[in-house]
């Protein structure tokens, strides 16, 4: 199969090649060039006047959320009935252009995304490449434990509890016997910002996330977390986890941690605007955007710092397929736009360990591949405009 476009995004170089061929042999690409070998039995697909570049990337998603109240739909809904509703969310994040995904977690559903994540790969559903990590873990009282109810109806948390050491590499072990690809921590919360300060308490000892992290790279695997600020984020990162998830605050010995040892920060700006945008009254609304507001410039501190970056929206609590918007509000607050493409593709192929296999147009590479749109070099909302969707040389949307 050939596929040709006015134009074609190298993300690596950030320079543009006008027109733009790529071929396919399976699920390979072949080459990739202004003008590439058109075997006589190949299909051509001519995308006009769009920009080819890799299928993105999204490092923090959740399949089995939907926009609504999070606490009662996993109360309510049973995890059969989730475990639909997320086969059809990672329907919605592939046909929205992005080949690839890190699920952060079942919020309450258990394994049930290992059963998703292996019908995506045996092509009984479409969806995105996955990497998948149960239930996340949390404490006894933390942020996704099940606060606010009647205790005597023992409403169970969204995430497995462990309290120590012990019980972290106990809880570990478990989420991979069930299939998890990594494991998701929440490292803090609740979150307040009152008078222009952040503040966040953190729920696992340094030591303690250091066994985590020794835990999962004893089976050749890693440890993501939940975390927003300080001093959570530090212990999360002399610990040596893969990726910070939120970053609202990050201190200057964090930043300095993370460049040295390849973290990256996974800002999360989309939830946050959308919380803001659809809060249940006027104060609340407030309160989301003192936060997100807080975050954009702390975000601009990071950049300036040198911390690296893989996009991840958080998308679940807002609805599957529209997380591109992510890649807008990254521009918006600092990056430019072949850094923000660069963060959805390059560095979240990296972070889920495919780096080499995806995220570029490039021989050899997984032939995932979309169309947008106009150039997103010059207008990054592009890349909300999706109309041509490959995932391993299977065409999804045309």
């Amino acid at each position: 199969m050939v596929l040709h476009a006015a134009r074609l995004l190298d993300v690596k170089t950030g320079r543009v090649i006008a027109p733009g061929e790529v071929l396919v042999r399976g699920d390979r690409i072949a080459e990739v060039g202004v003008k590439v070998a058109r075997p006589a039995d190949a299909e051509a697909i001519d995308l006009g006047d769009r920009t080819l570049l890799p299928g993105m990337i999204d490092a923090h998603v959740h399949l089995f959320l939907h926009p609504g109240a999070e606490d009662l739909q996993t109360v309510e809904e049973s995890v059969p009935q989730r475990t639909i509703a997320a086969v059809l969310a990672a329907r919605d994040d592939l046909m929205g252009g992005f080949t690839a995904e890190r699920d952060m977690g079942t919020e309450g559903a258990g394994s049930a995304d290992t059963a998703v994540r292996n019908s995506i790969d045996a092509g009984s559903f479409p969806g995105p490449r996955l990497r998948i990590s149960g239930n996340a873990v949390d404490i006894l009282g933390g942020h996704e434990d099940s606060i606010g109810y009647n205790p005597e109806q023992q409403v169970l948390p969204n995430a497995t509890q462990a309290n120590d050491a012990l019980e972290l590499i106990r809880v570990i072990r478990g989420q991979f016997k069930e299939g998890a690809d990594f494991i998701k921590i929440y490292e803090t919360g609740h979150d307040t910002l009152a008078g222009g300060k952040f503040a966040t308490p953190y729920q696992y000892t340094e030591a303690e996330l250091t066994a985590a992290v020794a835990e999962a790279a004893r089976v050749g695997k890693r440890v993501a977390v939940h975390a927003t600020g300080e001093p959570g984020t530090l212990y999360a990162a002399r610990a040596g986890v893969a990726s910070i998830d939120h970053a609202y605050q990050l201190s200057d010995e964090t930043m300095r941690l993370m460049r040295e040892r390849g973290i990256f920060a996974v800002p999360t700006f989309a939830i946050v605007e959308y919380f803001a945008d659809h809060a249940p009254s006027s104060a609340a609304a407030a309160r989301e955007r003192a936060m997100l507001e807080f975050h954009a410039a702390e975000f601009r501190k990071q950049l300036a710092a040198g911390v690296e970056f893989a996009m991840g929206s958080d998308v679940g609590p807002f609805p599957h397929g529209t997380q591109a918007r992510e890649f807008v509000l990254m521009v918006k607050y600092g990056m430019s736009p072949l850094e923000a493409i660069q963060a959805g593709t390059l560095h979240g192929a990296k972070l889920l360990g495919w780096e080499g296999r995806t995220g570029a147009l490039q021989a050899g590479y997984l032939a995932d591949a979309i169309a947008v749109e106009g150039n997103p070099l010059e207008d990054i909302g592009a890349l909300e405009k999706v109309s041509f969707v490959m995932k391993g040389g299977v065409v999804y949307r045309k």
